[in-house]
């Protein structure tokens, strides 16, 4: 049973309100199906859904789907259909939805579906219990199916990022992945083999022990690495000083004989004179 979408308060921001923007080149351009007539227009709308949902990353021929190319050029389905057959291809659920967690998942695909940024937490935790209860499919086709994507972009008109002033566009500044799934390939890549293991495989060289450590632990010890001191060294260095130091003697002659001293005649103020006792 799929539990129903969570409410969410949405923030004030650009993409919500109406704009006065003079047109310029950072102006996005409108692709609309009703607005072909030719080939190479079709072609052009093709290539600004691929785009827009796959990013430039993923703009390569092997990704390309035919049958929605053909269905398209044919008027067999509308724009929304082809933007929907994008988001639930395999390509995207491999190069985007595998690949992220829940949370950054309805970040880029509000960015690329909706043209727009998630507007808090609760938005984002709100899409993914849809993640959660109705899969992928189901999400794209909450999507596309909610009001705001038919009041801003309708059947016909390829999506495109909303109120851009400065930055580029999301699906030129989104990489396919995260850091954590950078992680994890770096985990499958030496094969869940630790540091411990590693060294304890047998003859190995520094190189491999350096490639089972994760890149994040070096990046965190190269921060904690202090001064190093050779204590071997300072220890032999002590010993070799207290080795060859010579201890000055300071220790006095002994003395045989006493010094003489002379006698000096003194002449005192006043004389001597004994008393005798008186009988």
């Amino acid at each position: 049973m799929s539990l129903p979408l969570l409410e969410y308060t949405p923030t004030t921001q650009n993409q919500r309100v109406e704009g006065y923007e003079v047109p310029n080149e950072d102006t996005p351009t409108i692709y609309r199906l009703s607005d072909a007539t030719s080939d190479k227009d079709i072609d052009a709308i093709i290539w600004a859904g691929y785009r827009q949902i796959f990013s430039e990353h993923l703009i390569i021929k092997s990704n390309r789907q035919p049958f929605l190319e053909s269905q398209l050029r044919n008027r067999a389905i509308n724009v929304r259909d082809f933007i929907r057959g994008l988001g639930k291809s395999e390509v995207y659920r491999t190069q985007v939805a595998d690949t992220n967690s829940n949370y950054r998942l309805v970040d880029i695909t509000l960015k690329r579906f909706l043209g727009r940024a998630a507007y808090n937490k609760d938005e984002e935790i709100a899409w993914s219990i849809v993640i959660a209860t109705k899969g992928l499919h189901g999400f794209i086709d909450n999507l596309l199916d909610s009001d705001e994507y038919r009041e801003n972009f309708g059947d016909d008109i390829v999506p495109f990022q909303r109120r851009r002033f400065k930055d580029r566009p999301f699906n030129l500044v989104n990489p396919r992945y995260g850091r954590d799934w950078r992680d994890r390939l770096n985990l499958q890549y030496l094969g869940g083999r630790s540091f411990y293991k590693i060294r304890q495989s047998g003859n190995v060289s520094k190189e491999e022990i350096r490639q089972a450590i994760p890149s994040n632990f070096l990046a965190m010890a190269g921060k904690m690495l202090t001064t190093e001191r050779n204590y071997q060294r300072t220890i032999d260095s002590v010993t070799a000083q207290v080795r060859n130091l010579q201890i000055p003697d300071t220790s006095r002659e002994s003395v045989t004989t006493q010094p003489k001293v002379k006698p000096t005649a003194v002449a005192l103020p006043y004389r001597y004179i004994p008393s005798n006792p008186t009988n």
